[in-house]
């Protein structure tokens, strides 16, 4: 296949790292693999072998890479974790990889060191430009493992206030709060249980992954990490983390205790992403009918959010017309599927317009 026919999209993020294989413009495969980078950039060199080995002409395609994996603790800062994971890149597919800068268009390696402030933690703009060039109004609500992005559309324009991560978690529209990797006492205060109140306990015993292993709601694909005290992830074992969150142990009640338990965490966190939501909705001027545009694992908390707002929900992939057989990881990868479609899409356009440079 020509290069210029075969994109890969890259989400760089500091737990997971997404990629998307689009073909003449269509999403055909698309992957996640597990990569806590504040262990060491050798992990992020073994996905990019596992995806080499995935996909052995990934070397003669063209690689659009997004980040917000700069900023792991590994960095010294958010600029020294931009050029590293750039340097990584670049290694790996040379000049066929450039480098999403949002607003700003695209960069190439060389560029990075002076726009790097464009380039930091930028995925979210990838996917809501996509979701924008196919809706008028609308709020994108990417829930991922760790985050949650809320972006309103207004116009058929990306509508966010902040720019960067300070930014727009002033503005709400960035919560630090996700379905799989956020500690539970980051949630609440206080949590009922036998017809009492308890205070919790402000240690990482438990996080939202073991809510929603309760509730159901969480598949085990979308759950690659370890568990808080590295155990199991068999219901008993989930409920003892659980338990531990307010000094008990899951022997002290039954398994419909410990999912109305996890329920109450549920409507913490749903709390706490509404009233970020509301603000932002408020803020932007939306109108009643825009619809809540749903992505991430945890979706089911996007559409939960759209019902208790009476507003239509819309689903990532079907907004982006992707193929059911790939529907669910385009919904759980958005930033790298959005990434790879806007290089190609701006590929396109260049040769349209006499083979103008698409990064410029």
């Amino acid at each position: 296949m020509a290069a210029e026919r075969l994109v890969f999209g890259w989400d760089l993020g500091g737990a997971n790292i997404k990629a998307t294989r689009l073909e003449d413009g269509i999403a055909v495969d698309i992957a996640q693999w597990a990569c806590p980078l504040w262990q060491g950039l050798q992990l992020l060199d073994g996905v990019l072998a596992q995806a080499r080995a995935r996909w052995p002409d990934c070397a003669h395609a063209a690689h659009a890479v997004t980040m917000t994996g700069e900023m792991a603790d590994l960095f010294e800062n958010r600029e020294a974790g931009v050029t590293a994971l750039a340097d990584v890149m670049w290694h790996a597919f040379g000049e066929r990889a450039i480098f999403f800068a949002g607003a700003a268009g695209w960069r190439t390696r060389r560029q990075v060191a002076a726009d790097w402030q464009h380039i930091a933690s930028a995925n979210w703009m990838a996917t809501a430009r996509m979701a924008a060039a196919r809706i008028g109004h609308g709020v994108l609500v990417d829930i991922g493992t760790t985050t949650s992005d809320l972006i309103p559309i207004v116009d058929g324009e990306v509508a966010a206030q902040g720019r960067d991560d300070a930014g727009r978690l002033a503005s709400g529209e960035l919560v630090y709060q996700g379905v799989a990797r956020t500690p539970l006492c980051a949630l609440a205060r206080r949590i009922a249980f036998k017809g009492a109140s308890y205070n919790v306990m402000n240690e990482l015993f438990a996080t939202t992954a073991d809510v929603y292993r309760v509730t159901g709601e969480l598949r085990e694909a979308h759950d690659p990490h370890p568990s808080a005290d590295g155990g199991a992830k068999t219901p008993e074992a989930t409920h003892q983390r659980l338990a531990r969150m307010i000094g008990h142990d899951a022997r002290d009640a039954p398994a419909a205790a410990w999912l109305e338990v996890a329920r109450q965490w549920r409507l913490a966190q749903i709390a706490e992403l509404g009233d970020n939501l509301l603000r932002v909705i408020d803020r932007s001027g939306l109108p009643p009918g825009a619809p809540v545009i749903g992505a991430g694992c945890g979706h089911f908390l996007a559409r939960d959010l759209a019902g208790r707002l009476g507003r239509p929900y819309r689903a990532f992939e079907d907004l982006a017309g992707i193929a059911p057989a790939h529907a669910e990881w385009a919904r759980v990868c958005a930033p790298s599927v959005a990434v790879a479609v806007l290089l190609w899409q701006a590929a396109q356009a260049a040769v349209a317009t006499g083979g103008a440079q698409a990064c410029r």
